[in-house]
């Protein structure tokens, strides 16, 4: 028996638009309806952990292990996920100073674990894409460069901005941070691909290691 979706959060959004509602309740309107042994809310928050956690083309195999999501359902979420990737997406916005991007990033800070994205930029500090790089766990997520520069490599990136949420709200660089993005600039030298900044991101407000003198290349 299906469990259908309650009234009340189409109406609202109806009422108040499409910024009213979160992102489950968003995914819960895409999907319609639930199952008895897997309620719509669960399947939702499950379908949106899917969607942030998914690695590239990977997100039809992610959505098939979700309990209770048939083909019809794994395709409304990817033609919605990818339809909007067209229609909205980041790419092409201009990049004038790394700060920028946080607005494009911004959902993240409300994640419970954290979330390392790398950002890629085309010679014209265009946005290329806005990649998931590691999930992690509510204090730390771990990256290596071959994560960070290989996606920069395949879409021939110019630079690349780094950035991840601190759930704990602490806007304040962990040595962990510090480390990994020492590392990383290091291999950004050899490889071509400069690192433009590392940003920290909370519900609030952001870090820029490069506006605290903490990055130390030049794009």
């Amino acid at each position: 028996m299906d469990i259908k979706v309650k009234p009340d959060i189409r109406e609202l959004t109806l009422r108040n638009g499409l910024e009213f509602p979160n992102d489950e309740e968003l995914v819960m309107m895409i999907l319609g309806t639930g199952t008895k042994e897997f309620p719509i809310r669960s399947m939702a928050r499950a379908v949106n952990n899917a969607v942030d956690e998914s690695f590239g083309n990977d997100l039809l195999e992610s959505l098939r292990k979700i309990k209770g999501m048939g083909d019809g359902k794994i395709l409304q979420i990817a033609a919605a996920v990818e339809y909007g990737r067209r229609k909205h997406e980041s790419t092409g916005n201009r990049i004038s100073h790394p700060s920028d991007v946080v607005p494009f990033v911004a959902h993240f800070a409300l994640k419970k674990k954290e979330y390392f994205l790398g950002v890629t930029l085309n010679g014209n500090h265009e946005i290329i894409q806005i990649h998931v790089l590691s999930v992690g766990t509510v204090t730390s997520s771990v990256v290596y460069p071959r994560e960070v520069f290989g996606v920069a490599m395949n879409e021939n990136a110019a630079a690349i901005i780094l950035c991840h949420n601190h759930p704990s709200g602490n806007l304040e660089p962990s040595e962990q941070d510090i480390e990994t993005t020492d590392k990383l600039l290091k291999a950004s030298e050899i490889i071509g691909i400069p690192i433009l900044d590392h940003i920290i991101i909370n519900s609030m407000n952001y870090y820029s290691f490069l506006e605290h003198g903490l990055l130390f290349t030049s794009g």
